[in-house]
């Protein structure tokens, strides 16, 4: 082993959760920090350029490259698994949509953990603490904190129509998803500065980094977590770096703890190779159970999203636009001289939040509706107009899992979604299907004579409705509840309410994982808040 040394905390993992730990735990300059990254810097520029996502996602200089297992929901495709390997983690690769969810997600949490510190109006406080709205402060959002959330810097006719459309079809306009109901249909907010894509190394971690406090290693994989097997105190971690094994160790004498921010996939590998996770599982690769927890990898909850692709004529979309050398000179030129325009794209410009029936106490359904298509990601754009309307269940019933099949750090895990396994999710995925249909078929966009590509008009029962779900069924890249937070007497609880592991002393796992249930929106920024809430567990101590 070599470069031994010793810090107040460590924290694994430099994403959405790891940057903001790192900045709100150096502003203790008595405090030693060490923050350990897989991946490279992220000074990689299609990495600020919004519409870099394109380049980044499976691209190894800032990906892990997952894929799923084959799924049979999906018709048994298999499809990517997009996790940042790079500082910023998904906030470095991710759809730059802002979102909190709904009030009701955070009641959910409350019941799971019996903890009043994760209701809606706690999360609320924490949200607008690290926030940097684009308008003035209100009770909803905050101003001049380390988050720049801001409005997008461009719109699309075609959008402006289906905004219509949606409105026409009984879904309010909307100007703010972020109240605690975002029922309503609007242009999504984004986190991005001045038109460059705002990640979360470069919102806290830029700062933190200029401190003495603060140690950050990257291009380094955590192999295991380093754990007494006796007191099973959690005193450090062990992690390969340009090929050699090293070691760093965490002061729990005074109070140290080790913070496993891998997210909902690299945080239960990690667990896993230490010793942590279900013994059955364990026992069959050669892994000593320290602390035998059948809830680590289970509880697996992502948004499955479901894109119709619709022909239009008499109005131009990007299809067109970006299928000429002149065009995409003309877009270049537009983000040099203004950061706007298609490169200052997030993956989705417009929203709406929906209810596929009316039995559903809320809105369950999500839309992502861009000015473009094609085939699959990574592909060429169509050469007709059109644009893509996809829409994903909020609220999911289905569960997965992600486990290792290897002690290898750099082996890929097995992720199995499980999508569309339950009655309910087949159902609202045949409702969401038909709400889509009942949209487009709205005045606002018949002068444009809207034709249905994919799936086409052939699915029409519910059983087809399905089938036809899982041909075009493709994540959004939300997983999270694979180390759930939850009750001492829930025995699939990974972690207490204050997300340490149980069983474990010095050590919590502060990401997505921790989620017991999904958020009804985009999960990057309830990520943050997450980190926000153990940040002040940790210093007010």
């Amino acid at each position: 082993m070599t470069q031994t040394n010793t810090y107040d905390y460590i924290i694994i993992g430099a994403g959405s959760a790891g940057c903001m730990l790192a900045k709100r735990l150096t502003e203790n300059p008595n405090k030693k920090v060490l923050l350990i990254e897989a991946g490279k810097n992220d000074n990689y520029i299609w990495i600020h350029i919004p519409v870099g996502y394109l380049y980044c996602i499976d691209n190894p200089r800032a990906d892990w490259r997952f894929k799923t297992a084959n799924e049979k929901g999906l018709n048994g495709r298999s499809l990517l698994y997009p996790r940042g390997r790079v500082l910023g983690g998904c906030s470095s690769i991710n759809g730059m949509i802002y979102m909190r969810g709904q009030a009701g997600d955070y009641e959910s949490w409350v019941q799971a953990t019996g903890d009043d510190s994760w209701s809606w109006e706690n999360a609320l406080k924490r949200y607008m603490s690290f926030e940097d709205y684009h308008s003035a402060a209100n009770q909803w959002h905050g101003k001049g904190g380390e988050w720049t959330v801001s409005k997008q810097r461009l719109r699309w006719p075609i959008m402006d129509r289906f905004k219509d459309a949606a409105v026409q079809a009984g879904i309010p306009a909307s100007d703010d998803f972020n109240r605690g109901d975002n029922f309503g249909v609007g242009y999504f907010d984004v986190s991005q500065r001045a038109g460059w894509r705002l990640n979360t190394s470069k919102a806290f971690l830029r700062d933190a980094a200029k401190r003495s406090n603060l140690t950050i290693i990257t291009e380094a994989v955590v192999n295991k977590l380093k754990i007494d097997p006796i007191t099973k105190n959690c005193y450090g971690v062990e992690y390969i770096k340009n090929g050699q094994s090293c070691e760093a160790l965490c002061a729990i004498e005074q109070g140290g703890e080790v913070l496993l921010s891998g997210g909902a996939i690299g945080s239960v590998q990690i667990l896993e190779r230490s010793g942590i996770g279900s013994a059955a599982h364990l026992n069959p690769l050669g892994i000593p159970v320290i602390a035998d927890l059948p809830g680590v990898g289970e509880n697996l909850q992502d948004h499955l999203q479901l894109r119709m692709v619709y022909k239009v004529n008499g109005i131009k979309t990007l299809n067109t636009k970006a299928n000429t050398l002149w065009g995409k000179m003309m877009i270049g030129l537009e983000y040099v001289l203004k950061r706007s325009g298609p490169m200052s794209m997030a993956p989705s410009q417009l929203g709406a939040f929906a209810y596929s029936s009316p039995e559903q106490k809320s809105a369950n359904v999500e839309y992502h509706v861009q000015p473009l298509s094609l085939e699959k990601f990574g592909e060429d754009l169509h050469s007709f107009n059109a644009f893509t309307a996809s829409v994903c269940n909020l609220r999911p019933t289905s569960r997965g899992s992600v486990h290792i099949n290897s002690i290898d750090p750099e082996a890929p895990p097995v992720i199995s979604p499980n999508y569309l396994s339950t009655d309910e999710d087949r159902k609202v995925a045949a409702e969401s299907l038909r709400l889509t249909r009942k949209i487009v078929e709205q005045a606002a966009l018949a002068p444009f004579a809207p034709e249905e590509y994919k799936p086409g008009v052939q699915y029409q029962t519910d059983e087809e409705l399905v089938k036809a779900a899982g041909n075009i069924g493709t994540t959004i890249f939300h997983p999270v509840g694979t180390c759930k937070m939850g009750r001492a007497d829930d025995p699939m609880a990974v972690l207490d309410s204050q997300l340490r592991v149980r069983g474990i002393h010095h050590l919590r796992v502060v990401d997505a994982s921790a989620m017991p249930t999904i958020t009804s929106g985009n999960t990057a920024a309830p990520t943050m808040m997450i980190a926000e809430r153990v940040a002040e567990l940790l210093t007010r101590e």
